[in-house]
């Protein structure tokens, strides 16, 4: 009947939140181009914006003897940084949940590396009771996978570990404390194993860590990369060797791989912007301010039950199966997995793109309809 239903008086709202490369670039990055765009430069690396972001790189991280290389994306940067450390009878170590284990279709096993999943103990493996892990890898669990395998009289026989790797926030939107980095990196030194640190969003994790920042992760990892392409940039990585300790002949090795850019400039101007005026911790924060306002909507005003409990940009909440549609209609959101037949884990990923007015209107919209004001 007419009138029967209170209507807004806007269209449905729709926050994007499916990942945090789903944006463009920030308004600094690409304003850089802009204002560079017709100034000739050097090429493979040897572009003045390039060196100015490796300075500002070496600075941030207390590493002034880091050697910096720029690549284009993640999974690339992975394949190549671990083919070119490995030797061709090692693989590497890293947790079942590990992005190069589940989300890179085998892109380190295609360059002849297997990838080494040491899985925790049943205690960890079931994290705060939510029958998921935490998605770390725990000093721990990784000792005692190499006490097992040097004890072993056929080891030779086997894929011999050659380098660890941890993602940094982990795949779960968990962090690794400064403590749990120190037993990692020790472990790792015990066993002569270079420590690399996947740092996709690493401008997320800083921003929620208390304790870990660029300077410790210089001295505990022995590789780590910090992420553009889903802090800011369009694509780009810069990998922070930061002892002065890349494989010789790192460049032909990177060519070898189809990662070199010979227009340099595309990812040095992103990070030369990105790391100006500390733009790059900073859009972190933001991220990971709103994700915890984002939480305070789901958890405190709707009720929504944490899936795993993330103090980074990766928010994961038990949603009940009948409302995941009406949900769909103001939220773009990821899938996770099946918690029971009547609810569903889903992922909702807040980004440098992410906006206070965006927040500020779910919190609006949902509330206005979870009681019981709009057409569902």
């Amino acid at each position: 009947m007419a009138g029967s239903c209170k209507r807004r008086t806007f269209a449905a709202l729709m926050v994007h939140l499916e990942s945090d490369y789903n944006n463009g670039a920030h308004e600094v990055v690409l304003r850089h181009f802009l204002e560079t765009n017709t100034e000739r430069s050097q090429s493979y690396g040897d572009d003045r914006f390039s060196q100015q972001a490796r300075a500002s790189i070496r600075e941030a991280c207390g590493a002034p003897d880091a050697q910096v290389y720029f690549l284009a994306g993640g999974t690339q940067t992975n394949a190549t940084i671990i083919d070119s450390v490995l030797q061709p009878y090692e693989g590497v170590l890293c947790c079942e949940t590990a992005h190069i284990n589940v989300h890179e279709a085998g892109a380190v096993e295609f360059t002849g590396h297997k990838v080494l999943v040491v899985r925790p103990n049943q205690q960890e493996a079931d994290h705060a009771g939510s029958g998921t892990s935490d998605g770390k890898l725990h000093a721990t669990d990784l000792r005692a996978w190499l006490e097992n395998y040097f004890a072993d009289d056929t080891a030779e026989h086997m894929v011999r570990p050659g380098m660890v790797y941890i993602t940094f926030p982990t795949e779960l939107g968990t962090l690794y404390t400064a403590d749990e980095l120190r037993s990692l990196h020790e472990v790792c030194e015990a066993y002569h194993l270079p420590l690399y640190v996947d740092g996709a969003r690493l401008a997320y994790g800083i921003a929620a860590s208390p304790d870990v920042t660029l300077p410790l992760l210089a001295q505990l990892a022995d590789i780590f990369y910090i992420g553009g392409t889903k802090c800011g940039a369009l694509c780009g990585e810069a990998v922070v060797f930061p002892k002065g300790n890349a494989p010789s002949h790192m460049l032909s090795r990177i060519k070898q791989h189809g990662a070199l850019l010979a227009k340099s400039r595309v990812v040095g101007v992103q990070f030369d912007a990105l790391f100006a005026d500390g733009l790059y911790l900073s859009l972190g924060s933001d991220a990971v301010r709103l994700a915890m306002r984002l939480g305070h909507l789901f958890v405190d005003v709707l009720g929504y039950r944490p899936f795993i409990d993330s103090p980074t940009n990766q928010q994961f909440y038990i949603i009940p199966n009948e409302q995941l549609e009406n949900l769909r209609r103001h939220i773009g959101f990821e899938v996770w997995c099946p918690v029971d037949a009547q609810h569903t884990a889903c992922r909702f990923v807040t980004s440098w793109a992410t906006t206070e007015a965006e927040i500020a209107e779910l919190e609006q919209e949902l509330v206005w309809n979870a009681a019981g004001n709009a057409c569902l």
